[in-house]
């Protein structure tokens, strides 16, 4: 039974890290996808500042500028995507912890019930050898 009880320990360890790493990935997506669309966002200032237009309705707007737009909108939708993404991941992360809890639990009852019943075992040995020691007398 402990080597039953220790492998589904070991599976659920096992998943609680597989959701961790996709938690952590799905973070370092949306940072990556900040990150580059502040870039952008800073890349498109200096555009304007060079070309001096900034009406992106004006007809000599920079097109790397209208580009650079579309790139950072893109991004910050991604990252808006991954937002909730990354919340059915963690809901994910948090239920298969509380799997892993419960298993635990379980080991450490059957543990304590297996060392309780241990212990009656040799009371009932020590009960047994000192009513053998009183009949004799």
């Amino acid at each position: 039974m402990k080597s039953r009880s220790e492998s589904l320990i070991r599976l659920k360890k096992f998943q609680v890290d597989e959701k961790r790493r996709q938690v952590a990935q799905i973070e370092m997506m949306i940072n990556d996808f900040e990150r580059m669309a502040s870039e952008l966002d800073q890349q498109i200032e200096i555009e304007q500042t060079k070309t001096g237009i900034s009406d992106v309705a004006h007809f000599a707007y920079s097109t790397f500028a209208k580009a650079a737009m579309t790139r950072r909108d893109n991004l910050l939708a991604s990252a808006s995507d991954m937002r909730g993404k990354l919340e059915a991941a963690q809901d994910a992360l948090a239920e298969a912890l509380e799997d892993l809890k419960k298993v635990e639990l379980l080991d450490q009852r059957e543990h304590q019930r297996e060392a309780a019943d241990q212990l009656k075992a040799e009371q009932a040995d020590y009960d047994e050898i000192a009513r053998l020691r009183f009949s004799r007398q």
